[in-house]
């Protein structure tokens, strides 16, 4: 179980990696749109391939940012029932899910996306508007994205079965981004405000 863990943080450290650095394709996309607005007010011309580089942008960081989505547990969920349930009783709903659901559409989704990704490749198939970008670069944006939600899964798979088994803490709380030097200082601090007041408690009695 332990070597399970430890694939477990190392597939974490990955998808958080991703999802903290994938912002910068919106922030990208987001100057492309405006750079392409501008030319095209101030010169009257533009071109498509600035059009298609912005959905490129926005589907990687999309699909990519799918796993790092699931690691923060903020997909939509649907907890009308779910949340009446017992822990144990949600953790199960979870395995099932990843097990039977998660994993199974994943590896449908490769067997089928994987094929044109290649096709493409080696065809060099270019979009059919004028001027428009070759495709494949959109297109291995599914396997990629794909593989990194299945890997995510698992993780969260290894943590539910490792909280039945009492090798490890609850999965199913609030994930936080922050470094354990950063919440002990953000203890300490909290531990030192609560003392000043205190302290001003105690002079304002006096």
């Amino acid at each position: 179980m332990q070597a399970l863990l430890a694939l477990s943080r190392a597939i974490d450290r990955l998808n958080a990696f991703v999802g903290k650095y994938s912002i910068w394709l919106i922030f990208a996309a987001t100057f492309i749109s405006a750079a392409n607005a501008i030319v095209r007010k101030a010169f009257d011309t533009s071109s498509n391939a600035f059009l298609e580089v912005q959905w490129y942008l926005f589907a990687w960081s999309f699909l990519i940012a799918a796993g790092y989505t699931l690691l923060h547990r903020e997909h939509v969920r649907i907890d009308v029932i779910n949340s009446r349930l017992s822990k144990k009783a949600q953790v199960w709903i979870d395995i099932i899910g990843f097990a039977c659901f998660l994993t199974p559409l994943c590896l449908t989704i490769l067997w089928l996306s994987t094929p044109v990704v290649i096709q493409m490749y080696q065809s060099g198939e270019v979009s059919g508007n004028p001027g428009g970008l070759i495709r494949w670069p959109v297109w291995a944006a599914i396997p990629v994205g794909v593989t990194l939600l299945m890997l995510q899964g698992w993780s969260e798979l290894i943590k539910r079965i490792a909280f039945l088994t009492g090798n490890g803490p609850d999965p199913m709380g609030k994930l936080s981004d922050k470094s354990a030097e950063e919440e002990l200082a953000e203890a300490l601090r909290a531990e030192a405000d609560r003392k000043q007041a205190e302290a001003m408690a105690s002079q304002a009695k006096a």
